[in-house]
């Protein structure tokens, strides 16, 4: 009864449809289904907001419409005109991280995005990806982007070496950053609503907590998802310019 009441026992991964193909392990979970949750979500968001279209937008057309404005000018920003392709992909990022941990702060739900395994898959995808983009425009000459302009040939052994750490070490820092805050959230919210109903009618000012913490974690969500799309322009940034 202990393990159930756990501040970690939100975490845990339960199986809801098994699906096993050999030694493979397709099982639907429920982070399968907040992932399919969170899409359908958003794909409503972004359908029924513009479904009626308006010169004068009403509320949920405004909310897409800012959303859209907000990606295209923070690609505009970090990546410039070369960046306009990969919109649909970068947007798509945003909408998939922001909404996960937004569905996560509902009582019961589960937060797909405190786990290291989906959001180092993310951050893999997006390292794969950019990587090929710089190889595919640069050719070899990507490689230079390990050897800053400038730098004396002295240098290299130390430098090459570095950069090469730094780079490798990307979707690490991209998928932990992401992972570790919203665990740490989701876990402090849980330590101190257990707090609430033991402390009884005392338990008024962990209560005022949580509601502040709640508030908090809704928007860290959001800063959680513009830090992961900022870096992952960023790095699209240095695909398609190197230094």
């Amino acid at each position: 009864m202990a393990e159930n009441h756990s501040p970690l026992a939100q975490f845990e991964i339960k199986t809801l449809v098994p699906l096993k193909f050999g030694e493979l392990d397709a099982s639907f979970t429920n982070s399968s289904l907040l992932m399919v949750a969170t899409v359908v979500v958003v794909s409503a968001f972004l359908i029924l907001g513009m479904r009626r279209a308006a010169l004068v937008p009403g509320r949920w057309q405004s909310m897409a419409e800012l959303s859209y404005v907000f990606i295209a000018n923070l690609l505009k920003d970090t990546v410039g005109s070369e960046g306009r392709p990969y919109f649909p992909f970068i947007f798509t990022v945003f909408m998939f991280v922001l909404f996960g941990n937004l569905l996560g702060m509902v009582p019961y739900s589960f937060t797909f995005t405190s786990h290291i395994v989906v959001t180092f898959t993310m951050a893999a995808v997006i390292f794969v990806g950019v990587t090929a983009i710089a190889i595919a425009k640069h050719g070899l000459h990507f490689f230079s982007f390990f050897m800053p302009p400038g730098v004396p040939l002295l240098m290299a052994p130390l430098l090459i070496p570095i950069e090469i750490i730094s780079y490798l070490s990307r979707p690490i820092s991209l998928s932990v950053r992401l992972f570790a805050n919203m665990l740490a959230g989701h876990t402090l919210l849980k330590v101190f609503a257990g707090f609430i109903i033991s402390l009884g009618v005392f338990g008024v000012a962990p209560w005022l907590f949580v509601v502040a913490l709640t508030g908090l974690e809704i928007v860290i969500a959001f800063l959680q998802a513009f830090v992961f799309t900022i870096l992952t322009c960023l790095y699209l940034n240095d695909a398609l310019h190197l230094h």
